[in-house]
């Protein structure tokens, strides 16, 4: 029997077909045992669901109920959100500008710690004078600023010169 048939057999039994086509299918169960089988199978289910219906009540409308249904249908058949895409050069730049600035402030405090100390230099003019105090006729000036180093020498000493010597002859 083929489904065509068997759909044809439903229908009557529902009691959707027209009267011609009624009491043509209603001839052929009476004649056919496979129609007939069929047919009490079909009264059979039908009898058992109906028992079964009355007792089930939904808490909202049937239309709600079937609505709230479909919603997550669609919602389990709706295909995955696509990645977003990668965005402007500036988002991009910006994405890695954090942990490459973190970087180079452990590097640069690295740096900072393990360098030595310069020497002192003079916040006004940039330059360090050195005097020699055991030797107080001679002393240095650097010139960081200009790149330059001056050493000044008093000679003859003070006590070098020679007594009634105007001029500071040398003895």
């Amino acid at each position: 029997m083929d489904d065509k048939t068997q759909l044809k057999l439903q229908a009557w039994l529902d009691g959707e077909l027209p009267e011609a086509e009624a009491r043509e299918a209603a001839a052929w169960v009476a004649r056919d045992r496979e129609g007939a089988a069929l047919a009490e199978e079909l009264r059979n289910t039908r009898e058992a669901l109906t028992g079964f219906e009355a007792d089930v009540r939904l808490p909202e409308s049937r239309e709600f109920y079937w609505s709230k249904i479909a919603r997550e249908i669609e919602r389990l058949e709706a295909p995955p959100p696509k990645a977003a895409p990668q965005g402007s050069p500036w988002a991009v730049f910006l994405r890695w500008l954090v942990p490459v600035s973190a970087v180079a402030m452990v590097v640069v405090g690295g740096l900072v710690l393990t360098h030595p100390a310069a020497p002192p230099v003079s916040r006004t003019t940039g330059a360090v004078v050195e005097t020699a105090l055991a030797d107080a006729g001679v002393f240095t000036y650097r010139d960081f600023s200009a790149g330059t180093t001056l050493v000044w020498v008093s000679y003859p000493a003070d006590n070098e010169i020679a007594p009634g010597d105007g001029m500071g002859t040398v003895n």
